[in-house]
């Protein structure tokens, strides 16, 4: 018999921690990645909340495997409050890579190629299946392990169903969604198979709460609802079948102390010190991504290249840092984007650089110190995403170098706190962020840290624990 003991429950896809197997077999756990974990780890942690995660790797498997339930904190890790979900790996690569990123992300990041995608045949029926499948083992581990009338916060596009299956399951249960991605308007919304976008929608509804990051998004979500459930949407509300689905508007920030205090230590300090010898006293402008196609990396390094050749005067003068960290290798689209970013900063290497002057560095490996290092010394930080639930490195980089100018793409959900300060930008639009750019490197000292404080100050408005708060308090 399962004891309820746990009051508040996080369910997110990846956890606050991953494993990884030596050669010798050993298990070593380090920190989990993405912007969803930096967000709550630390607040679930403090608030001893019960986090279910699903297991990703092999390594992460032999550590559930080794632990009474799936409960890493009861096999001696320090997780906190963890449990690991091990879903059957075939069941868990069709529900992430096939459902989950290959196409409910891309239908709200509105990245389709549609004369030749999608196409929803007898593959991705099966494919669907999996997905649901591994809702269905989110919905009941959340069972088992939450006390009578507890609050549970199911997190993104992976678990857009669990909701519904688990108000199916606990009825007693006060169940909150947050999307972290933009929601698509109705109209590409209705790309995926009818049933499909029903049961996404319904299965999102299956909350007392549904959270977004703007406005912008909540309202395409209520326009879907009205759209292709023919639900009643009255202002913040949507009425479908019986059930009233609270709709917040809960835009996640930074915690500016925190994140300054970790880009104060020696490992950061020792970066800024190789980079700033690696550049001279040149200009900086920076940007942080992984190499994901939402984040337009390429479009990003073409307006560079626009840059240059309109300005000659800038050349020897400035260097574009730009850390794109590979997202997603399983994909054969990520692979090919990937390249692409590779070639195109060839090609600007190969045209501009000097024997004393290397106009652009790329770094593709993933290191989170010397992007902490890289944002100290930013003059502009580029931020263009082709589409973006929110974009924390828009609301980082104003903390950790007050006097940088922010490029800013108006797709980003960023856009809506931090507009008025930033320099915004069409991300297709690659003369005009090229323009944008000149106009950050010029930006007067005074109006730099003018603007700055003010990013600074919407970008720290919500940190992850009033963020989590308040949705608490929603249910």
């Amino acid at each position: 018999m399962v004891v309820h003991m746990n009051s508040v429950l996080v369910a997110s896809n990846r956890g606050p921690v991953s494993f990884t197997v030596s050669d010798g077999g050993e298990l070593t756990m380090k920190r989990g990645g993405g912007g969803l974990v930096s967000g709550l780890s630390g607040v679930a942690r403090e608030e001893g909340v019960l986090w279910v995660c699903a297991a990703l790797s092999d390594g992460d498997r032999s550590a559930v495997r080794l632990a009474p339930g799936g409960r890493l904190d009861h096999a001696g890790y320090d997780t906190g409050k963890l449990r690991m979900l091990d879903i059957p790996p075939a069941t868990f690569h069709r529900a992430y890579n096939a459902v989950a990123n290959s196409t409910l992300w891309f239908v709200n990041h509105l990245l389709y190629d549609i004369p030749n995608a999608p196409h929803f045949g007898s593959r991705f029926e099966k494919e669907w299946e999996s997905y649901r499948d591994y809702n269905g083992a989110f919905a009941l581990a959340l069972a088992e392990e939450a006390g009578h009338g507890a609050r549970v916060m199911v997190q993104d596009y992976h678990l857009t169903l669990t909701p519904a299956m688990l108000r199916a399951e606990r009825p007693d249960l006060r169940i909150a969604h947050f999307s972290h991605t933009p929601w698509a308007p109705p109209e590409y919304f209705s790309l995926l198979p009818d049933e499909v976008a029903r049961e996404v929608l319904e299965g999102i509804l299956g909350a007392d709460h549904a959270g977004f990051l703007t406005e912008r998004w909540a309202r395409a979500f209520m326009d879907c609802c009205e759209s292709l459930l023919n639900a009643k949407v009255s202002g913040r509300t949507v009425s479908h079948e019986g059930r009233i689905t609270r709709i917040g508007v809960h835009g996640l920030g930074v915690d500016g102390e925190k994140l300054w205090k970790r880009a104060c230590e020696p490992d950061v300090e020792s970066h800024m010190a190789a980079l700033r010898e690696q550049v001279g006293d040149r200009k900086l402008i920076v940007r942080i991504d992984r190499t994901e196609l939402s984040k337009n990396i390429v479009r990003g390094l073409l307006a560079y290249r626009e840059f240059l050749a309109a300005h000659p005067e800038w050349h020897g003068r400035v260097v574009h840092l730009a850390f794109a960290y590979p997202s997603r290798h399983d994909l054969p689209e990520y692979r090919e984007y990937t390249a692409a970013v590779q070639r195109c900063a060839k090609e600007i290497e190969d045209e501009y650089a000097t024997e004393d002057w290397d106009p652009l560095i790329l770094n593709v490996n993933d290191d989170y110190p010397r992007s902490l290092a890289a944002y100290r010394l930013a003059d502009v930080l580029l931020v263009n995403p082709i589409r973006d639930g929110m974009n924390l490195v828009a609301k980082e980089g104003p903390i950790l170098s007050p006097r940088c100018a922010l490029v800013l793409s108006r797709e980003a959900g960023a856009a809506a706190e931090l507009g008025a300060d930033a320099l915004v930008v069409n991300p297709y639009d690659v003369c005009e962020t090229a323009r944008a750019l000149l106009t950050g490197l010029e930006m007067p000292e005074e109006e730099r840290m003018r603007r700055g404080a003010r990013l600074k100050a919407a970008a720290t408005a919500l940190p992850p624990q009033r963020w989590l708060g308040e949705q608490l308090a929603s249910i």
